[in-house]
């Protein structure tokens, strides 16, 4: 059965403001049967999911979960902007796996950063940005590390207690983070794929992070 489709199906209606009950009505089944097909209990028949996808407004890929975006979209790495400076190899680059992901990674970030100037929290907007830069740090301490070379002397913290001390203070970041997020829940403005969506190729780019990051979480979960 297709995990995503209950999912995605129960997002729609909830973003577009309506009741079960009147997205069964609309679409011709009964609440009983949506909600099974919300619920994931029930596997849909072909001509219910082309009516969810005309009434949704979005192409069937995207209701079963196989593109990130609402027009069933799928890009390519060349689709979605550099989202930072292109560095003197990206155009020799034979890793398409790596110039995609850079790109959505950039990309994001760039989105978050919009996103929090939307909500207007400035502790928030603080603590996002401590555990942005914690993940750099982190990524960076890796990946000077991959030559004994390389001089250790351009860190003061000793590299055995790096790791710890590091993902010990990302912890915190998040945690504060998610408390800010709560004290600014009333006055933030709502986030819906559609608002996402707003920021054309870039939104596109968060979009697909979510989607790549969610099946590896899955993986790991299986």
């Amino acid at each position: 059965m297709n995990m995503d489709f209950p999912r995605i199906l129960t997002l729609l209606r909830k973003e577009k403001g309506i009741t079960q009950k009147q997205a069964a009505l609309d679409l011709n089944v009964a609440q009983a049967l949506l909600s099974h097909y919300e619920k994931g209990k029930r596997e849909c028949g072909l001509d219910f999911l082309v009516r969810a996808a005309d009434y949704y407004n979005v192409s069937t890929d995207y209701l079963l979960g196989r593109s990130a975006v609402s027009s069933g979209e799928i890009l390519s790495e060349k689709d979605i902007p550099d989202g930072g400076a292109k560095s003197r190899d990206d155009s020799k680059n034979g890793d398409i796996v790596s110039a995609l992901n850079k790109k959505l990674i950039m990309n994001s970030v760039e989105i978050i950063f919009r996103l929090l100037d939307m909500i207007k929290c400035r502790q928030l907007t603080k603590n996002i940005s401590s555990m942005l830069m914690m993940s750099v740090y982190k990524a960076f301490r890796i990946t000077y590390a991959t030559n004994d070379k390389n001089d250790r002397n351009i860190f003061s913290v000793p590299v055995d207690v790096a790791p710890y001390l590091s993902t010990s203070a990302l912890n915190i970041d998040e945690g504060l983070a998610m408390q800010a997020a709560k004290h600014s829940a009333q006055d933030a403005p709502q986030i819906t794929t559609g608002v996402i969506e707003e920021f054309d190729k870039q939104g596109t780019a968060l979009l697909s992070l979510i989607k790549n990051t969610e099946s590896r979480l899955k993986r790991l979960e299986e």
